[in-house]
């Protein structure tokens, strides 16, 4: 009796401390949420993909991220405030929505600032792009990671044009915010936010004539079918950046944040070489499409954005213009 009643302790005991075990392993674990608005086939998920997989397996399975593709966590600006509210922990977006935060981060939207994707790699690796990192860290608790090119901003239309004058008038979509209304504005066009996902409907009723985004986008997004030219005005060299919610970024260890930056930079930097390598390949995919590329006057857009929308004007400094242009 003596016996079975010392066996059956053992078992309780063991089967106490398995699921004590058990229920340590999944205390252990962290589920975590990465969103963006890009596509499904484009390099920003497929590279967030593989990120994912890397902190998973890096990590011996602690952080379990589950990547959420095409607004499906919401529009750009949802997934933007969820890093503050908790609703979302890590995203790709552009920085011209944290500059709404933290405004400085707004100058890399400036027209023209970036002779191209070679220079804007340079500057987020730059002492100015540290500094400002850090201060928005500073600001925010929201951790920047890693930078990936986006690629040259051109302009669709369904008439084409072949300078700033010709774009006069012109209802075009922009997202909301000021650096990617300088162009259109400057060049007496009539800027229309529009949410990022619902632009290829209002392209298709006629809501607004033009858009302008990387010729990635345009492929990715089939703007190409609602639209008769591309016009390659290249006035934004734009970027992605990588982020970590304060919620997230504040409870990593040292050897854990290293690892979420080296993984994601790793990341970004295929998702930039996978950019590049497609931008080169789509002029001549899009004129065999049927589409009208035009090679347009790019000094008379410059131009009228010195005049019109001078750096000063939209809060940004000669200091850190000539940083950015130093950056090699």
């Amino acid at each position: 009796m003596k016996k079975r009643f010392a066996l059956q302790t053992l078992t309780a005991a063991a089967v106490l401390a398995l699921t004590i075990g058990a229920s340590g392993l999944a205390q252990a674990q962290t589920k975590l949420k990465w969103a963006h608005v890009y596509e499904p086939s484009e390099p920003y998920h497929t590279q967030s993909l593989w990120a994912a997989a890397e902190i998973k397996k890096r990590s011996n399975g602690k952080f379990d991220i589950q990547v959420f593709p095409a607004s499906s966590l919401g529009k750009e600006t949802d997934i933007n405030q969820g890093l503050q509210l908790g609703t979302v922990d890590m995203i790709i977006s552009g920085p011209s929505f944290a500059a709404r935060s933290y405004p400085r981060f707004g100058i890399a939207y400036y027209p023209f600032i970036f002779r191209d994707g070679d220079h804007l790699i340079a500057y987020s690796k730059s002492a100015v792009f540290k500094e400002m990192a850090d201060e928005f860290r500073a600001k925010t608790g929201i951790q920047v990671t890693a930078y990936t090119y986006y690629g040259a901003r051109h302009t669709t239309a369904q008439k084409a044009f072949t300078n700033c004058e010709g774009m006069k008038g012109i209802k075009i979509r922009v997202p909301d915010v000021p650096a990617y209304t300088a162009t259109p504005k400057a060049c007496g066009a009539n800027p229309t936010p529009i949410a990022f996902a619902e632009v290829y409907l209002a392209l298709q009723n006629g809501t607004v004539e033009a858009q302008e985004n990387p010729l990635t986008t345009i492929e990715a997004k089939k703007f190409y079918e609602v639209q008769k030219a591309i016009m390659l005005t290249g006035h934004i060299v734009d970027g992605l950046i990588t982020q970590i919610a304060p919620h997230v970024w504040s409870k990593l260890s040292d050897a854990e944040k290293t690892m979420f930056t080296d993984i994601t930079r790793e990341a970004a930097a295929n998702a930039t070489a996978e950019i590049k390598k497609r931008e080169g390949e789509l002029v001549d995919e899009f004129k065999k499409k049927g589409l009208q590329i035009v090679n347009v006057d790019r000094k008379s857009f410059q131009d009228a954005v010195l005049k019109n929308s001078p750096l000063e004007s939209m809060g940004f400094t000669k200091a850190d213009f000539d940083k950015i242009q130093a950056a090699k």
